[in-house]
């Protein structure tokens, strides 16, 4: 391996020469971290301790704590400067589930796949009911209901179906897919939009929001000892979500499961047929109030150059997760990936000229909250675009959250300028797979908080695998569902970027700063 990885560094030393002579790199400095990264790797062993030893790491939870103690600690021993954990802002109440079983037991005994909806209350004990079903469609159709719930399992009745496909689970992306993304070509930003509040959408969707709080308020009322609803996905995979607000002053709510559509469906055909159901539940979960705070995790590498240590180069992934499972590839593998980055440039005694600044984000399954706080406090506001000096010594930001599969290169976030030299830093990497780089957006992760205030903000592709299918925000989400080969090679292109942004003599181009965001009415 080691002579192939010399071959490519030579190889690439040879085209620097012309296609990228603007853009200098390092081939000895390539085959270093090349070596420290696919040789020499402790991304896996991590993974490990952020998801089988740290568990669900929910927002606010005792379990994120923990798992954001043991990076600092972690951080610190590779020799990172400043590592610490770091407030952002208020986030709310903690929740994690510390008890969850729940089985039929009428007409036979069956245990079913259920997980409780975050932020949702337990049993208090031990509880046995019958599973009866509610019809409503309007708040008036609840009156029939009174006094007919208390203590009882409450189902509802669904068009959804248990979801079939033949497709495979798990894809990377083929040639032909990262070629149109390639060729992509730049799309002016959109502005945001206020919702119509005469609109038909808007008027359903209040709708819907009111039905839903009368449901609540209406079961809360009746005392029902637990409700069950129809979880996404199929064969053994649940999709979680939360059930109330984690808010310190949301409402309380009744003790619900999501359960696994094949177990919900089964229970919804007995019940509509006339068949008795009964069940037996004991759920315990627990709110944690003593500090409402939201932390990130930070550490760095400090930089060496007179003229531009107070500069900085940024890379993070967010650390939280949901509570279906431990997870793994949402987003332990990015924070890993990062953590290993950072393990690296330390492990082949790099000096860098600019500061490099490690960040795991907190409540970004929340709404980018962490990465938001963070910017905020540090570079800029951008409802009013109103900055901060800092904004200015940000060289780049570099995020990966999209799963466990390899890099395949990175999204340009509409940067064009930044494409020759990206260009030149995936070279060494074609033997790799990563060598695309596309001028579309992408959104929905922490990159796109520093984007927000003008900061060059990045995510690479990656290859999905099973991420959508089978991952993401579930109970499969775990440590098995890594692929340790892809993690290396996540690390290896990461740390070469980051060396490459430290070293260069100019800060990675900037587009024009965006307009300032006002507040979207929502009601």
């Amino acid at each position: 391996m080691k002579t192939k990885l010399l071959y490519s560094c030579l190889l690439f030393a040879g085209m620097t020469g012309s296609a990228f002579a603007q853009e200098s790199v390092d081939p000895a400095m390539v085959q270093k971290i090349r070596d420290e990264g696919l040789n020499h790797s402790k991304v896996m062993e991590t993974a490990f301790y952020l998801t089988d030893v740290s568990g669900p790491r929910l927002s606010g939870s005792p379990s994120l704590k923990y798992s954001q103690e043991w990076a600092v600690t972690q951080l610190k021993s590779w020799g990172m400067v400043n590592a610490k954990r770091e407030p952002w802002g208020k986030f709310g109440k903690g929740w994690q589930v510390e008890k969850n079983y729940a089985a039929i037991t009428v007409p036979y005994y069956h245990a079913i796949v259920a997980i409780p909806k975050a932020w949702t209350p337990g049993t208090n004990g031990a509880i046995k009911g019958d599973v009866v079903l509610v019809k409503a469609d309007t708040v008036t159709d609840l009156d029939k209901y009174k006094g007919t719930l208390h203590g009882k399992i409450v189902i509802f009745d669904t068009k959804a179906g248990v979801e079939r496909t033949f497709k495979a689970d798990a894809a990377r992306y083929t040639d032909e897919e990262l070629d149109a993304m390639a060729k992509a070509t730049n799309q002016p930003a959109t502005q945001r939009r206020a919702f119509d509040r005469n609109s038909p959408q808007f008027a359903a969707m209040a709708k819907a929001r009111a039905m839903r709080t009368a449901i609540n308020t209406f079961l809360m009322s009746e005392n029902v000892g637990l409700v069950l609803s129809q979880a996404r996905g199929s064969d053994g995979t649940v999709f979680t979500t939360n059930g109330a607000s984690y808010a310190d002053t949301a409402k309380a709510v009744a003790p619900e499961l999501e359960t696994g559509s094949e177990d919900y469906q089964r229970i919804l055909r007995l019940v509509k047929a006339g068949i008795k159901v009964t069940m037996e539940a004991d759920i315990k979960t627990r709110f944690f109030t003593d500090d409402l705070q939201g932390y990130d995790v930070v550490a760095e590498i400090p930089g060496t150059d007179k003229r531009l240590k107070d500069q900085v180069v940024m890379i993070g992934g967010h650390l939280d997760s949901w509570h279906g499972a431990t997870g793994a590839t949402d987003n332990a593998a990015g924070s890993a990936v990062m953590m290993e980055t950072m393990r690296i440039l330390k492990a082949v005694n790099f000096k860098p000229r600019r500061t490099i600044r490690i960040a795991l984000w907190s409540s970004e399954e929340q709404g980018l909250f962490g990465s938001r706080g963070y910017v905020l406090n540090h570079f800029g506001d951008p409802k009013t675009m109103e900055l901060k000096p800092e904004q200015g010594k940000l060289s780049a930001y570099y995020n990966l959250d999209n799963g466990t599969g390899k890099i395949r290169g990175i999204y340009l976030q509409g940067d064009s300028a930044a494409a020759p030299i990206f260009k030149a830093w995936l070279a060494p990497f074609k033997d790799l797979g990563a060598n695309t780089i596309t001028i579309r957006n992408t959104g929905s992760t922490d990159h796109v908080s520093f984007d927000a205030v003008g900061i060059p903000g990045f995510q690479f592709i990656q290859d999905a695998l099973d991420y959508g299918s089978r991952t993401h925000h579930s109970n499969q989400d775990t440590y098995d569902k890594l692929s340790e080969d892809d993690l290396k090679q996540a690390a290896t292109i990461v740390a070469s970027f980051v060396y490459n942004t430290s070293q260069r003599d100019e800060m990675i181009p900037r587009k024009e700063l965006p307009k300032a965001q006002p507040a979207i009415a929502r009601n």
